[in-house]
């Protein structure tokens, strides 16, 4: 079965929304890569928040961090050091997920998303699904303290209903 790629037009409200929640929420600019399709289920980094999507359209968005990003995230929600993944930053990193698919779900408005409670998994090469019939896109970030990863899949619930 062929797998149904992301639109562009999907894909931009995340963008939007990790760079405008990292600006407004840490005071962080980023510097955004070249996007690819993910092939493997498996984390780009150690500590990933994860949000499922469901309505008009069903998917998963993934925001995947470094240890030392994730670190420094916390650091600047709580306002205080934090030096070791805790549940503090577990929170943190499950807080930076809820907002950027909370505002690119705004974006998305015609296709009424519900955006669950996030999950955060932690460990190197952990395992992420997204819906099967759907090929993600991963958008690497670098900031100041290192890298972490925008991971999207997205598509019409027609498109993936014709596909199963």
């Amino acid at each position: 079965m062929r797998s149904i790629n992301i639109r562009v037009e999907h894909i931009n409200p995340f963008i939007s929304a990790v760079l405008t929640t990292f600006r407004t929420m840490l005071g962080w600019e980023l510097q955004r890569g070249k996007p690819v399709l993910k092939r493997t289920r498996t984390a780009d980094h150690q500590v990933s928040g994860v949000i499922g999507l469901s309505g008009k359209a069903v998917g998963t968005v993934v925001l995947s961090f470094s240890e030392a990003v994730a670190l420094k995230a916390a650091s600047a929600l709580l306002l205080d050091e934090v030096r070791e993944i805790n549940t503090e930053v577990l929170d943190a990193v499950g807080e930076l997920t809820n907002m950027v698919a909370g505002a690119a779900k705004a974006q998305l408005e015609e296709y009424q998303l519900s955006v669950s409670l996030p999950n955060v998994v932690t460990g190197h090469q952990h395992m992420v699904h997204f819906p099967s019939t759907i090929t993600p896109i991963s958008i690497p970030f670098e900031t100041e303290f290192g890298p972490f990863t925008l991971e999207v899949a997205l598509a019409p619930i027609e498109e993936v209903e014709n596909r199963s």
